[in-house]
């Protein structure tokens, strides 16, 4: 399997699970929230500065069907995030490519020392 079919394999399987998937998804407390709840610490809690955003509370604002709205922002987020490691990668390996000297024409490439 060559890199480009392994790659885009993987963005259909994520934007499935993104986007189908994350609907059934319990939406019962997990283990964090149940004891932060049995602690009363959620009592002290408060709204995030980012609930009133496009996606927050993991839908799309202005999209009224649930599954809709929570698929596609599951789609959104994980786009989001593959741009952005994607950007990183693309950048940290562009910038390591860039430091290290080219070999001259004439010269073959040495072979490391070996220890033994």
């Amino acid at each position: 399997m060559n890199t480009k079919r392994f790659f885009v394999g993987f963005l259909l399987v994520s934007l499935v699970l993104a986007g189908v998937v994350s609907y059934y998804a319990s939406s019962n407390p997990d283990g964090l929230e149940k004891v932060a709840a049995d602690k009363g610490i959620t009592a002290k809690e408060k709204d995030h500065s980012f609930k009133d955003s496009p996606l927050g509370d993991y839908g799309v604002k202005g999209i009224e069907n649930a599954r809709l709205s929570g698929g596609l922002s599951g789609v959104i987020g994980v786009g989001i995030v593959l741009l952005v490691g994607g950007g990183l990668f693309w950048a940290v390996r562009r910038r390591g490519a860039e430091s290290e000297p080219a070999p001259e024409k004439d010269e073959a490439p040495s072979e490391p020392a070996r220890k033994g």
